[in-house]
């Protein structure tokens, strides 16, 4: 069992990783650079991004991040290890609150709705599309980051914890 255990904690500690590093990347690099781009380049770009990223890695780590972390939490409940249990299910909480749930309801209507935008080459009504996306898009995108960096923290918390209990 310890091993399955490690696996999966292990497992659910690198797809924490990997998608807080995904929604950092957007926050730090991809929407500023979009936003230092002419309209019509930043819309077009974007889109084909919202279109590229609906890929089996991108889900691996979007969805598979709180499920993994929430097997870790039962396995390491089963195994009496409750305080770390528990902080792997606060990462699931603070995850799934904070990045999944603002990815359903935010993010993706306005992915959806700039992709709906079309190919869109008249420089003032990029501006207005871009204008209605980016400014709504960029806020919920850091809340997803921290969610994401805090399950990666508890997640974290939650392996050292249950190290320091073998």
């Amino acid at each position: 069992m310890f091993v399955l255990t490690a696996f999966v904690a292990g497992l659910a500690l690198l797809l924490m990783g990997n998608i807080a590093g995904l929604f950092y990347a957007y926050s730090v690099s991809v929407v500023p650079g979009l936003d230092a781009t002419r309209a019509d380049h930043a819309v077009a770009a974007m889109q084909q991004i919202n279109v590229k990223i609906l890929n089996p890695l991108f889900f691996a780590s979007f969805m598979g991040a709180p499920l993994v972390a929430a097997v870790a939490g039962v396995l390491l409940l089963g195994s009496g290890q409750r305080t770390a249990a528990v902080l792997f299910f606060g990462a699931v909480a603070v995850y799934v609150l904070g990045a999944f749930v603002p990815t359903m309801i935010v993010n993706v209507p306005l992915n959806n709705a700039l992709l709906a935008a079309g190919d869109v080459t008249d420089p003032a009504r990029a501006a207005q599309v871009w204008a209605e996306f980016a400014p709504k898009w960029a806020p919920w995108n850091h809340l997803r980051t921290l969610a994401s960096c805090a399950g990666l923290l508890l997640t974290g918390a939650g392996l050292f914890v249950w190290a320091g209990n073998r």
